[in-house]
């Protein structure tokens, strides 16, 4: 009789012993991870996996899997910059600011919403494009970036969003997308090709993907597509994670705009 109590006291002990060990090893890995930031000055991009939890039903993917980095708040995020690539007016008094992944299925998703957020309101909502590639999980979605970039600088703003619109046209997501094609798609946009296989190969656009992608992390940005609505005539900020469908921003920004 002893025995058996001892035994099904044993069986009990076990399972709490294992949580008890998963929550100190997830302890210690929240704490080397703040240790390395604050040793590196920056954000470490940490894998992830695709997950709806990041944006509710709409789903969203997460910068990382288990162990976040140190973010900020949409309150700091860079205000409109001389660099940004923006569709619809740039003096407009809202400004839907999207980090986002190529290679991300809810960014695919939501890059229509956000062309119809400007068409609907004509002149009162601007779209800025800002990369925030999740590079342990979409190893290809960097040089993507890198490729819109030099679509810029070889053929302007335009140039930037024919490429991305592409892109997110013919990528399957999830580093679906022939790394090998881009020069193809370049040209398929207008741009020439060899000199655009010049500037991807030099890897000269690479400051600026990820100049955005810490600018992300500042403003709390924690996953694709994050989005953040600014108002600039009050300043006012809201963060909106996730391929949210175009009702639930119509509200947000009707609601900022009643605002004086």
């Amino acid at each position: 009789m002893i025995l058996k109590s001892k035994s099904n006291l044993l069986e009990k002990l076990v399972p709490i012993l294992l949580v008890a060990s998963i929550g100190l090893a997830f302890a210690v890995g929240m704490l080397w991870q703040k240790v390395k930031n604050l040793e590196g000055g920056g954000t470490t991009r940490i894998a992830g996996t695709q997950a709806g939890a990041a944006g509710g039903a709409q789903g969203g993917q997460p910068a990382a899997g288990g162990v976040q980095p140190s973010f900020g708040n949409a309150d700091q995020v860079d205000k409109l910059r001389n660099d940004d690539h923006v569709r619809g007016d740039k003096n407009a008094r809202m400004l839907l600011i999207e980090y986002s992944d190529l290679e991300c299925p809810f960014c695919k998703r939501f890059h229509p919403t956000a062309k119809q957020i400007v068409d609907e309101y004509k002149g009162q909502v601007a779209w800025v494009y800002r990369h925030f590639p999740l590079d342990q999980i979409h190893q290809k979605a960097d040089k993507e970036a890198e490729a819109t970039e030099c679509a810029y600088e070889l053929a302007g703003n335009d140039g930037f969003w024919k490429l991305t619109d592409k892109i997110f046209e013919v990528t399957p997501s999830n580093n679906g997308l022939n790394l090998d094609d881009l020069p193809k798609l370049a040209g398929e946009v207008g741009l020439n090709q060899s000199a655009f296989k010049t500037c991807l190969d030099s890897g000269k656009t690479a400051a600026h993907v990820e100049s955005d992608f810490q600018s992300g992390a500042k403003a709390g940005v924690t996953g694709t597509p994050g989005n953040i609505l600014l108002d600039t005539k009050t300043g006012k900020t809201k963060l909106i994670p996730g391929a949210l469908p175009f009702e639930n921003f119509k509200t947000e920004i009707d609601n900022m705009l009643k605002e004086s």
